[in-house]
């Protein structure tokens, strides 16, 4: 059974005279494959009428070793076959033109809608400091990321990424997101929030889509993080000199209706700081010691912790989506709650 090549990718910010050796480098592939099998036929058709004028103007006939047409009919026998032939050619590829130029406009709107369904603007927490950090591979990505606001001084941090890439990636990591703020005031749990969904997808999303997570509810009086790692990418907590892994407790989500999860407890101390992130980030930081070098940015002690976090991100190796979520508390934390309240 022949083999697909696997569709190239190209570097969206390239120039023209780039993107055009970027094409030269793939002319082996074949474009005709992404078009629908009705139209990769008619394509074919056209290319192959080309190709039997080409044939008959060399042979000097049609139906060789028959010589006919015989002189200014067969020039124009060839011209109509070649013109019909171009036709077909110029509608598919105008037809497909039109279908991917609407699927773009699509995906624009989508990543708007995205964009909107992502937490903007976040509320100030007294005693701590929260930055986000959000970049999709594509036009729409499967990272999701929330920080919701609960009961009793506790905040949820949510991060999820979903199996896969682009439009179906997306609106899985929608369909989370809607769980989670549906279930976040009711469930603040995290272990009732990862049973919860976990079933949900196990029962409405195909067998070849899952999603890893992590819910982690902050206690923000006492710097308590209880969570619930379903095989994620660990969670770092630095803090005092030393850096903790909040290691997976549980499965991906949507494996196993009936998976098992554990919530386990850490402490995040005065002056630490807690890193989720998606696997987009450890797979774009170049070399063997991607994780140390995590724990070196969250060492750091300039208030640059983000902007070292980013510069790691190496555009050559970056191919999936990039979500980081970084919570600071402040050495004075126990205080500056207290004079708030």
């Amino acid at each position: 059974m022949p083999t697909r090549m696997a569709r190239p990718g190209f570097d969206k910010p390239a120039g023209p005279l780039r993107r055009a050796f970027q094409y030269a480098r793939y002319g082996r592939y074949d474009w005709i494959r992404e078009m629908p099998r009705s139209k990769r036929v008619i394509t074919w058709i056209g290319i192959l009428l080309q190709g039997y004028a080409i044939y008959g103007l060399w042979a000097r006939s049609l139906v060789w070793p028959l010589i006919w047409p015989h002189g200014i009919f067969l020039y124009v026998a060839v011209w109509l076959i070649w013109i019909v032939g171009t036709r077909l050619i110029y509608a598919m590829l105008t037809s497909e033109f039109v279908r991917k130029t609407q699927l773009e406009a699509d995906q624009i709107a989508a990543r708007q809608i995205q964009q909107t369904l992502q937490p903007g603007k976040l509320e100030e927490l007294p005693g701590y400091q929260v930055e986000t950090f959000y970049k999709p591979f594509r036009e729409v990505g499967g990272d999701y990321f929330d920080v919701i606001e609960l009961a009793g001084e506790r905040t949820l941090f949510a991060i999820a990424d979903v199996s896969g890439k682009g439009m179906p990636a997306a609106l899985l990591a929608a369909n989370i997101q809607a769980l989670v703020r549906s279930s976040a005031n009711s469930e603040a749990d995290p272990l009732a929030l990862a049973r919860q969904i976990n079933r949900h997808l196990s029962r409405y999303t195909p067998s070849d889509r899952f999603a890893t997570a992590v819910f982690i509810v902050l206690n923000r009086d006492s710097g308590e993080l209880t969570y619930v790692n379903a095989g994620h990418n660990a969670p770092m907590v630095c803090g005092s000199g030393s850096a903790i892994a909040l290691e997976a407790t549980g499965m991906p989500l949507g494996l196993f209706p009936a998976a098992a999860y554990e919530a386990r407890t850490a402490l995040l101390p005065p002056g630490g700081s807690l890193l989720l992130f998606t696997d987009g980030l450890t797979d774009s930081i170049a070399g063997d010691n991607a994780e140390n070098r995590l724990r070196d940015a969250l060492a750091d002690r300039s208030g640059r912790t983000m902007s070292i976090l980013k510069s790691l991100v190496d555009p050559k190796f970056n191919e999936d989506d990039v979500t980081i979520l970084l919570v600071k508390r402040q050495a004075d934390a126990a205080q500056s709650v207290t004079s708030s309240s």
